[in-house]
């Protein structure tokens, strides 16, 4: 199918908004467009440009003529937004530099025992996925129809030092956004 839509044989293009699934990229979002391409920012390969006449399949369509001009910065922040809340996917939260490489070593009190080496990214991507499950597990309960408003606060709570505890790992995060943040931190 192609992206720009055809009608009496004279082609119609598709507006900022409009979702579409590209064979080789996925599904993604057009977020600009100029006199040859669409910019597409796709939820599994981020931006990439693409031809007007590409074949690929048209999820909703939107009027190019309908739409207000929006700059592509706001588009990708809505983007991102609306991925995050409704989705699985989590931003990326990149490993401190002094880390990329390096490795955790598990060493053992009694040396008659063989030490365990981890690669730290390895190991920084399983705490990385603790955090992202621990935020949809919160999700989930602030957004349950089953607990009364007083269930939902003492599970918040717990949360929180769930989070409190997992501070020790922040020193592994590039970003500070990216960390853990418990009770003290939050007052």
């Amino acid at each position: 199918m192609c992206l720009a839509i055809k009608k009496n044989n004279i082609m119609k293009l598709l507006g900022i908004g409009s979702r579409i699934n590209h064979p080789e990229f996925g599904i993604g979002v057009i977020t600009n467009l100029t006199d040859r391409h669409y910019w597409v920012t796709f939820i599994e390969k981020g931006l990439e440009t693409i031809d007007l006449d590409a074949d690929f399949e048209i999820i909703e369509a939107l009027d190019y003529d309908d739409i207000d001009a929006v700059s592509l910065y706001e588009v990708e922040k809505s983007l991102k937004q609306i991925l995050q809340k409704w989705s699985d996917i989590s931003p990326v939260s990149p490993i401190a530099e002094k880390f990329k490489g390096g490795k955790l070593i598990l060493e053992p009190k009694d040396t008659n025992l063989k030490s365990k080496e981890i690669p730290i990214d390895t190991f920084f991507h399983k705490i990385v996925m603790v955090r992202d499950r621990i935020r949809v597990m919160e999700q989930k309960i602030n957004a349950s129809k089953n607990l009364d408003d007083q269930e939902k606060v003492d599970l918040q709570q717990y949360i929180t030092r769930i989070y409190g505890s997992l501070t020790t790992f922040n020193v592994l995060f590039q970003n500070k956004h990216d960390y853990f943040v418990g009770e003290r931190s939050k007052g």
